[in-house]
């Protein structure tokens, strides 16, 4: 989608809609909304006496003008108290207001920035919201009409110089492509990405964007002796990779290096401790972890932060079958530590371990991992908030203050010494899961014992990352969290 800004007289837009936000404490006098009064014949007055236009939150009204200028269409969108403004209710409101008029073959629309909205941030994360708001999960419907896409959308300032957004919608685009990347991963059939495929969906990406991609297969990881990963890998008769992405600005400080880490399984069948058949299709998004990865390092090389990052993607399928690991089996890990397998389902964390042991190894200062690694999560968070929890408070602060900026807000959870209790093993160092209580707090403790002396930050991102049902703003399914979050903290940086 191009999406373009401008300052043009509204009665020079030639737009089939022009999308205004009304919020609760507008009235049809001054500013804009007197001027298409007048080029409406009172048409707005009319509506807003009538009350069929609402400042109320998704409450829309599509009207014809009728009139003899350019103006075709107004949809007055309901934008809610125009004082509780944050990135991410602003994201929403664009991308609702796209949604509403999707299905009228509609090719361009303009975007009303009336006086509230004309603020770099909140530029931006509007034309974060039309680019997110617009794409659909119907990958493989045979039926689908490109022509019929929206291709063009406008923003017109209500006063405010134009020119001074142009960075911000700029921004956005490398915001919301690469978002819309990681959901167009995650969407994908797990017989389309297999571990192999996501890697050279990643390498493809890397060749294009600069950046440096190895990908290490499973003989060199026996070489390497990453015993958790290769566990995981040997039911399934598709080989693991381990994706490494490298961005490596020539002035940063060597001595500092951001590694993030994404889980990668691009199927869970849940192993030997089979899932459920109900909602096992879902499984498909288990790589979404490493989906946002692969977008943050896109973001990461067109903005190009003064500070190495190195993205670490483990993926692997986990199925069942004559050669897959047990219930009761021991692995050794890249570490050296031993873990005992009792539940093959909670397979996440097993390549994570090797994976944020290889960010150790290669040096990181600073670890970040992204999984969707428990259904407990969902059930304390639902797919409101992304689960944090850590060993760095500064970096985990860091990381909550980027969630709220960008749109992809998190909840800290604990991690006293007390719950790691709960995943000692009898047989070798630590068991893979520790049960029911406290599942998604265990599940963390568990990966905190690979990241070393390394400032580490661990985000279970399985509710947000997948959408059980349509949203007003948001196509169901694949959501892309965690891609924005990993890259907007890395831009957070002082060094860049």
């Amino acid at each position: 989608m191009d999406i373009t800004i401008s300052g043009k007289p509204l009665s020079e837009i030639s737009s089939d809609v022009l999308i205004i936000p009304v919020f609760e404490s507008d009235t049809p006098t001054g500013g804009a909304l007197t001027v298409l009064d007048e080029l409406t014949n009172g048409l707005v007055t009319s509506v807003f006496a009538s009350g069929e236009v609402k400042g109320k939150r998704d409450y829309a009204i599509l009207l014809h003008t009728n009139s003899a200028n350019h103006l075709k269409r107004l949809l007055f969108y309901g934008a809610g108290k125009a004082e509780s403004f944050t990135p991410l209710s602003l994201q929403r409101l664009a991308a609702a207001a796209v949604r509403k008029l999707s299905g009228n073959n509609f090719a361009s629309l303009a975007f009303l920035l009336t006086a509230h909205l004309e603020n770099e941030t909140r530029v931006q994360a509007l034309a974060e919201g039309v680019m997110l708001g617009a794409i659909k999960g119907n990958l493989y419907h045979t039926d689908n009409d490109d022509s019929q896409r929206l291709s063009h959308l406008e923003f017109i300032c209500e006063s405010a110089d134009a020119g001074q957004f142009i960075q911000a919608i700029e921004t956005a685009k490398v915001m919301a492509e690469a978002v819309n990347f990681a959901r167009h991963l995650t969407y994908e059939p797990g017989n389309v990405i297999t571990p192999t495929r996501l890697a050279e969906h990643a390498a493809e990406m890397a060749a294009r964007e600069g950046l440096a991609c190895t990908l290490i297969d499973e003989s060199e990881m026996k070489e390497l002796g990453m015993g958790a990963l290769l566990g995981v890998s040997r039911g399934s008769e598709e080989p693991a990779k381990l994706i490494v992405l490298r961005h490596e600005p020539a002035g940063a400080d060597p001595s500092q290096l951001i590694a993030l880490v994404g889980k990668g399984i691009t199927f869970d069948s849940g192993g030997i401790s089979i899932k459920p058949a109900s909602g096992m299709e879902e499984m498909k998004n288990d790589m979404g972890g490493g989906a946002a990865v692969i977008g943050a390092m896109q973001i990461i090389a067109r903005l190009k932060p003064n500070v190495r990052v190195i993205g670490l993607i483990a993926a692997s399928e986990n199925m069942p079958s004559g050669r897959a690991y047990k219930p009761g089996d021991v692995l050794r890990s890249l570490s050296g530590k031993t873990i005992e397998v009792v539940n093959t389902d909670a397979e996440g964390r097993l390549v994570l371990a090797d994976a944020l042991t290889y960010a150790v190894n290669q040096g990181a200062t600073q670890i970040i991992d992204a999984a969707t690694l428990t259904g407990a999560c969902v059930v304390a968070l639902g797919d409101v908030r992304a689960a944090v929890m850590g060993t760095d408070q500064q970096l985990i602060d860091g990381l909550l203050s980027a969630g709220e900026t960008c749109g992809e807000p998190l909840w800290q959870l604990p991690a006293n010494k007390e719950y790691g209790d709960l995943i000692r093993s009898d047989i070798a160092d630590v068991k893979n899961s520790g049960g029911r209580l406290a599942g998604a707090i265990t599940a963390g403790m568990f990966l905190k014992m690979f990241a070393g002396n390394v400032a580490w930050a661990h985000l279970d991102i399985a509710g947000p990352v997948w959408y059980e049902d349509e949203k007003p703003f948001m196509a169901k399914g694949a959501t892309g969290f965690g891609t924005r979050l990993m890259a907007s903290y890395v831009l957070s940086k002082p060094e860049y």
